[in-house]
């Protein structure tokens, strides 16, 4: 079929059977799970046949071409109907659709994720389709400069998120006609109407002020719906096509009825809906498919050089952050993006020297991450930063690229009470612990310019959530270039047979120990220093050593908030071992006003002062005085 031409009536007839045949199989795999959201199904069948048939440009035996359209399926909970898709064109059988959906073990969970090779990110979160949507049109206009195209399915209850508006923004702003949103604007939520309802005339001014075109048609009409969608094809600009439709279509007894938000038929109430809806079919589309796409050129070249600081030299791991960085951009694959604070981050050294690999999010911090996320759909090593507390803006943003499995970099700069006169506001006293949780995460946070320069560089080939914590001030050089940093390592920066009591830190901290470590020599004691910068995964043996060296006393020290940072990692770490350990956890434990960095720190607890202190109670607590006890 060619999308540029009138629909004739056979055409229409044929689309009209494949969208009953949608609708039949999201009710009855739903009804055989008892389990999921049919009636959101529903109300998009018809735009679903329409957009499969004869303007998504996909080539459903490759997944992976770098040709192929991108469909998002923004609105998650109707995956019945994706997976109907899917039957349609021929990738999934009836069996496993019936049988399986929502079943254990089965990779047709109640929300796609990428277990499927044509799902490119998770959804379900609601307003998260969109904006990365953005992310993936980006790479296609900027980037790959192939004429692929982004469809994402949306559902008129998520436009009452932010982050849609932040992703229609965006897309006006970078001019990205390769996006077309498709809001099923079905006028039920899950609990009752949405806040517009049927208000195609708000939903269309609201659209056009972000400086998209919007296009209104009735979502049942797949005449009207085939022009929308060709109309978008050929745009200039991003398009969002705004469908009136009706929730639970095509079965009389709910259709624009309250009550049936993720509902599944009962065994009977579905087969009366199947059969009016004309029973089971066997259709299978034969989609356009895109023209082939010549393959991306595989990175180049020696290495990137990594920059090298003078040892002593008083360095702030921002500017090592950002130096890595734009030493990484001579990987081609390498991208950066920013929340309008990269003059702070210092990622405004990778836009001086690669400023066509370098977008800019302004202040949508949702959108910076889902950005990244999809520019990492499309194979590029996205690195976003932003000041650590405000990534938790985007907190959800970054629980769902674990789910879709993304491969992104994050660096939070002005961490912790080190911030200074800025106040509480500006401080990240939360993000170790917010990004800690994330499943399959690696936090990093080093104490130096060499350290952070090293595990910037590592982070382009890490899978997963990577998470950088830099430091606003200057701090002395402690490593040598050219040293490792193992992911999973940590360093011993002092260490003997005599330690005492051991001081564990990362980042600033690490500092703050070494000066407590000079003056308890002073006094006689031995202390050993630790720097974790791999806060995950932790180095558990360097903390078993020293526990068995200095007899159980740890004093770990951190610029964050007691709960889930550095110290509940050490504690977690050492929970089950079968020996004696008094672990002094030193954290900012009051909230913590302007003043200098090291006013600040002293009066959290966490100075010079404060460790000493603690090293001292450490050696007069119950486990005496702290002789090497025998291992095992």
């Amino acid at each position: 079929m060619e999308a540029e031409r009138t629909l004739r009536a056979d055409e229409i007839t044929e689309l009209g059977e494949l969208a009953a045949q949608l609708r039949v199989d999201a009710i009855r795999c739903s009804t055989r799970a008892e389990s999921g959201h049919p009636t959101s199904s529903l109300s998009a069948a018809d735009l679903l046949a329409v957009l499969i048939s004869r303007h998504l440009r996909y080539d459903w035996s490759d997944p992976h071409s770098r040709a192929n359209d991108h469909l998002i399926f923004s609105k998650g909970h109707a995956s019945p109907l994706l997976y109907a898709v899917f039957k349609a064109v021929g990738v999934i059988s009836d069996e496993e659709l019936v049988e399986t959906y929502r079943r254990f073990g089965s990779r047709l969970q109640g929300h796609p994720t990428p277990a499927l090779p044509w799902v490119d990110v998770a959804t379900g979160a609601l307003g998260q389709g969109l904006p990365v949507g953005v992310g993936i049109a980006l790479a296609g206009r900027y980037l790959d400069r192939l004429p692929f195209h982004v469809w994402v399915l949306c559902g008129d209850s998520e436009t009452a998120e932010g982050s849609i508006w932040e992703a229609l923004d965006k897309a006006s702003h970078y001019g990205l006609g390769n996006l077309t949103a498709v809001v099923d604007v079905n006028r039920f939520g899950q609990r009752g109407p949405t806040e517009l309802e049927w208000d195609l005339d708000t939903y269309r001014r609201r659209v056009e002020a972000f400086g998209c075109q919007a296009v209104v048609v009735d979502g049942h009409d797949l005449v009207a719906v085939d022009e929308a969608l060709g109309r978008a094809r050929q745009a200039t600009g991003p398009t969002v096509v705004l469908a009136r439709t009706v929730k639970g279509k095509g079965v009389p007894e709910v259709e624009n009825k309250p009550g049936w938000h993720g509902k599944p038929f009962k065994p009977d109430l579905a087969e009366r809906a199947v059969e009016a809806l004309g029973g089971v079919r066997r259709i299978r589309v034969d989609g356009p498919r895109p023209e082939p796409a010549p393959p991306r050129a595989a990175p180049a070249g020696a290495p990137p050089e990594p920059p090298r600081y003078e040892r002593g030299a008083r360095v702030a791991t921002r500017n090592a952050y950002g130096d890595a960085l734009r030493a990484l951009g001579a990987r081609p694959d390498v991208v950066a993006l920013d929340g309008e604070v990269s003059d702070s981050t210092r990622a405004d050294r990778f836009a001086e020297e690669y400023p066509d690999r370098f977008f800019e999010m302004f202040i949508a911090e949702q959108q910076l991450v889902a950005a990244a996320v999809g520019l990492q759909v499309r194979g590029y090593r996205p690195f976003a930063s932003t000041f650590a507390a405000f990534f938790s803006r985007a907190y959800d943003f970054i629980r769902m690229a674990a789910i879709s499995r993304a491969d992104i970099a994050l660096a939070g700069s002005h961490a912790g009470v080190e911030v200074g006169a800025d106040g509480p506001s500006q401080m990240g006293l939360e993000d170790l612990a917010a990004m800690r949780a994330v499943h399959g995460s690696t936090v990093l946070y080093p104490s130096d310019a060499v350290s952070c320069a090293a595990l910037a560089r590592q982070m382009v080939d890490l899978t997963g959530v990577t998470y950088l914590r830099t430091t606003r001030g200057a701090y002395p050089v402690l490593y040598d270039n050219g040293e490792d940093f193992p992911v999973g390592g940590s360093k011993l920066l002092r260490g003997g047979a005599d330690d005492r009591v051991a001081l564990v830190g990362a980042g600033v901290t690490v500092h703050h120990c070494l000066a407590a470590a000079d003056r308890l020599a002073g006094e006689g004691v031995q202390a050993r220093v630790i720097d974790l910068y791999s806060v995950k995964p932790l180095d558990r043996q360097r903390l078993l050593d020293a526990v068995r060296v200095t007899g159980g006393r740890l004093v770990v020290v951190e610029d964050h908030y007691p709960e889930g940072g550095l110290g509940s990692a050490v504690l977690e770490a050492l929970a089950d071992l079968a020996e004696p350990v008094r672990v002094t956890h030193l954290a900012v434990r009051g909230l913590p006003t302007s003043g200098t960095s090291s006013e600040l720190m002293d009066q959290a607890g966490i100075g010079v002062e404060a460790i000493v202190a603690a090293s001292r109670a450490a050696l007069s607590g119950p486990l005496g005085a702290g002789r090497p006890r025998p291992a095992g």
